[in-house]
């Protein structure tokens, strides 16, 4: 019947999401350093995530976003330097290794400075203008993706690179980046490190997951009458 199978589908989808619910609260695919610095973060007050927490992109951006945010999108945001002083003293101390710290007091948002580059041909825009951020993170949204054009094929990108004496750094939405000074940089994602979709998949998951809790609650209420 339509209720057996809407409830199989619910549990499956609802074990899918408790997983991938675990991976992310456990910090899974980022370095051991990043993961024990995130294990504080009911106790520290100054904790504020790490980048990939903090950013929400659409899905035909998220390959271009996650390239271009590179290593960076395991760095840790703090509300200050020195909530970021006392957990490098916490990784020091513990042999926990090295995180890299945004704290929000001194991080200074960069403004794209070219905006001829943006009437190219294939360019779909400046990076930190296709993401998603909360008022406080602006900054921080800039810092890191504010000088890095988006463009949609490599050959766009080549075109651009070259004809801008390749001071730019430029992703396409498949994930190949062109760094300032010449070096090429591509090839395929593994999937679980995709760090952006992962949240995006969960928060899509609750959706679904709700909405078939909803409908076989209805079910069994008209099924009761």
């Amino acid at each position: 019947s339509t209720m057996n199978q809407k409830n199989q589908t619910y549990m499956s989808l609802s074990a899918k999401l408790e997983s991938l619910r675990n991976l992310t609260e456990r910090y899974d695919g980022y370095g051991n350093s990043i993961r024990k610095v995130m294990e504080q973060r009911d106790h520290q007050k100054g904790i504020l995530g790490v980048v990939a927490d903090l950013i929400k992109v659409d899905k035909n951006y998220e390959i271009a976003v996650e390239t271009a945010l590179g290593g960076s999108i395991q760095n840790i945001v703090t509300d200050s330097e020195e909530t970021a002083k006392f957990l490098i003293d916490y990784l020091k101390k513990n042999k926990y290794g090295r995180a890299t710290f945004l704290p929000l007091t001194s991080i200074q948002g960069y403004k794209n400075t070219n905006e001829e580059v943006l009437k190219e041909q294939g360019v779909i825009g400046v990076a930190s203008s296709l993401v998603t951020v909360d008022e406080r993170f602006k900054n921080l949204a800039q810092y890191l993706l504010g000088r890095i054009i988006v463009v949609d094929t490599i050959d766009h990108a080549i075109m651009i690179a070259r004809k801008y004496k390749y001071s730019l750094r430029v992703v396409t939405l498949e994930g190949e980046q062109l760094n300032p000074g010449g070096s090429l940089s591509g090839g395929a994602f593994k999937n679980s490190s995709n760090l952006l979709g992962r949240r995006r998949e969960m928060e899509e998951l609750e959706d679904t997951v709700a909405q078939l809790k909803e409908e076989l609650t209805q079910l069994s209420n008209s099924i009761m009458e």
